[in-house]
């Protein structure tokens, strides 16, 4: 039954490509194949039979890397464009939910540490018939998405998905990330306050100043917003390492039905937040 879905046939150049174009090496894939097939034993019939659970898992990965169209990533894999679409389809939630018990939902974030947040917009076509989607900030349509990461720099969290014209204040508030109830934290003590740019102003954060209208910034607050942006810089570098996965970055292709499913949480950033944070690689 391994033979079935690992399909060994791969010569040792392929499968170079392969860990080359999607950053995970052939035995992490094999390893999440490995929990997949555990938590589903009947694959869908489609994909385990013309390319097995190992290619069907690195063709969705593929996509979720580079985001490519659907008849490129049927040619390389020697399938049609229908089976390309079918297994990115099915095996998109396969491996989101292999991959559930490594994601940290805000309940599970440390109450008492300190995080960076920031906004970022996943991209997608625009439908004329959702205008929620458009966002005025990046003049685009999307989703908006709230990340966190320590001061060290390592991605913590990631919200689900906002629509495009939702303000970061607004969706920093739905995820319930600055809600702490008193009986998380040590007896006495406060809530820490997570450090974001101007756009959360408002919120009790730690954010760089505005310069007052009509004056210039004083040189105290000038000092000021230096001291924050060094810090702030990380989170910055984490969406930019998150959004390595194009398909999170350079315009979401499939439906739109299939949008906030693939992309949120249950989807793809479920496989990204996982990726990135080290914990397959």
């Amino acid at each position: 039954m391994r033979e079935f879905w690992c399909l060994s046939q791969l010569n040792q150049e392929q499968t170079a490509m392969m860990n080359s174009s999607t950053r995970i090496t052939r035995s992490e894939v094999v390893d999440l194949c490995e929990t997949i097939f555990a938590e589903n034993p009947d694959l869908p019939a489609f994909g385990a039979r013309v390319l097995g659970l190992y290619l069907c898992v690195r063709l969705t990965l593929t996509y979720l890397r580079h985001n490519l169209p659907q008849e490129l990533l049927a040619e390389l894999y020697g399938v049609s464009q229908a089976t390309a679409s079918r297994v990115i389809t099915a095996y998109t939630p396969l491996i989101a939910q292999a991959l559930e018990i490594s994601v940290p939902t805000v309940e599970d974030l440390d109450p008492t540490v300190q995080l960076i947040v920031d906004g970022t917009l996943l991209q997608c076509w625009s439908w004329a018939e959702h205008p929620e989607l458009y966002s005025g900030k990046h003049r685009t349509t999307g989703l908006n998405v709230q990340v966190a990461c320590t001061l060290t720099g390592h991605l913590a969290w990631v919200s689900d998905p906002h629509d495009g014209r939702v303000h970061d204040t607004e969706a920093l508030r739905r995820c319930g990330l600055l809600d702490v109830p008193p009986a998380d934290l040590p007896e006495g003590a406060s809530p820490p306050r997570h450090i974001g740019d101007k756009g959360y102003i408002g919120l009790g954060m730690i954010t760089p100043k505005k310069k007052p209208a009509n004056l210039p910034l004083h040189p105290d607050d000038k000092a000021y917003n230096i001291t924050v942006n060094q810090v702030r810089y990380k989170i910055e570098r984490v969406i930019a390492n998150i959004k390595t996965w194009r398909v999170l970055h350079t315009g979401y292709k499939r439906p739109l039905e299939t949008f906030k499913t693939t992309i949120g949480l249950p989807g793809v950033f479920r496989t990204v937040l996982v990726c990135v944070s080290g914990c397959l690689r």
